[in-house]
């Protein structure tokens, strides 16, 4: 999987938009607000992802791709080099993400843009 396709897959999301928060290299994902995954452009074949704690802890002892995103709170965020993990394997970890932000979300903001957490 590169870039392109990771850059695609994230915004078919529902309600997902694209931006430039931090600075022109780092490309962020956000589904109503929230950042559910991040991009590096000088480091294309990275990914930081959102992740459940304890799944996230199992990705990383699992997975020698996967490790603790450095600039994100370790214990929620994982960056996966995507080119050493197959491509459905991160479109589950983008789905992964996504569902775990949603899940932040009032069961009244989620029915207010049809939202359902699918994961």
């Amino acid at each position: 999987m590169n870039i392109e396709t990771v850059r695609e897959y994230c915004l078919n999301k529902k309600f997902c938009e694209e931006s430039f928060p931090f600075d022109d290299d780092v490309l962020v994902f956000k589904v109503l607000g929230k950042m559910f995954a991040c991009m590096f452009l000088h480091e294309p074949d990275k990914l930081t992802l959102k992740c459940n704690a304890d799944f996230a802890i199992e990705l990383r002892e699992n997975y020698d791709a996967i490790e603790p995103a450095f600039h994100f709170n370790k214990k929620y965020w994982n960056q996966h080099w995507i080119s050493r993990l197959s491509d459905d394997f991160v479109k589950s970890l983008i789905d992964h993400s996504y569902n775990e932000v949603l899940r932040k979300f009032s069961k009244k903001k989620l029915a207010e843009y049809n939202l359902h957490v699918t994961d």
